[in-house]
């Protein structure tokens, strides 16, 4: 029991490894809102298999629902700040990519607090807390279909420009944005003579070594700081 409980938590992390690995291939070829609306519809499925669990009488259930929760949060984490770090304004760029922390530390919170006994962590109802997850991805679901795709990848992946124009319009308003239009062209340009590195290239590469240490000393002194414990 102990070894399967153990499996059931850390899975979600395997799960998000997986995610977050297959996010860039995912983001080019199919585009950042069309792989944010999948996104959702995969935590809903995760929602509703762990919900479920407890009336099938399976635990396998929940462990198959936790990967998958866990695939689409890992899937999901760099396509927010690309998504709303590309649509918003330049001088909101920085406020709306910094919303992400927030969220994710309400998220922790309101689940912290659900989760007391006298809430939704009682023997009765946990599967509703365990489905809860699917909540903010229906959300989503319904609200995202009514934004457009990022300009940047319109312009820079798809080539469109009056599909690019036309995102920019309905996302910031009419008015003179050809300066925003010239600024992703040049980033297209510097794109083509960049090469794109491979995890193990950039784990190589001397130039990052420095950088990649202070992210993975960072990141991994985050998981000391006592949040686990609480």
């Amino acid at each position: 029991l102990l070894f399967l409980w153990s499996i059931t938590v850390s899975i979600f992390g395997i799960g998000g490894l997986l995610g977050s690995s297959g996010s860039r291939y995912l983001t080019v070829k199919f585009g950042k809102k069309k792989c944010l609306l999948c996104n959702n519809v995969l935590m809903i499925v995760a929602a509703s298999i762990m919900g479920c669990s407890k009336i099938s009488q399976s635990f396998e259930m929940i462990l198959i629902g936790r990967f998958m929760c866990g695939l689409s949060a890992g899937l999901c984490v760099p396509l927010h700040h690309q998504y709303v770090g590309e649509i918003s304004p330049r001088k909101l760029r920085g406020f709306a990519n910094s919303t992400s922390s927030f969220f994710w530390s309400l998220g922790k919170a309101i689940g912290q607090i659900s989760g007391q006994r006298e809430l939704l962590g009682s023997q009765a109802l946990w599967p509703m807390l365990m489905a809860s997850c699917g909540v903010p991805a229906l959300l989503q679901l319904v609200t995202l279909p009514f934004f457009p795709e990022s300009p940047p990848y319109l312009l820079m992946h798809k080539g469109d420009q009056e599909g690019c124009k036309k995102a920019i319009r309905q996302l910031w308003g009419e008015g003179q944005h050809q300066a925003e239009i010239d600024d992703i062209m040049k980033e297209k340009a510097t794109m083509k003579n960049t090469k794109i590195l491979s995890v193990l290239e950039l784990v190589k590469e001397p130039a990052f070594r420095w950088q990649l240490y202070m992210i993975v000393i960072l990141t991994a002194t985050i998981q000391l700081c006592g949040i686990n414990a609480v």
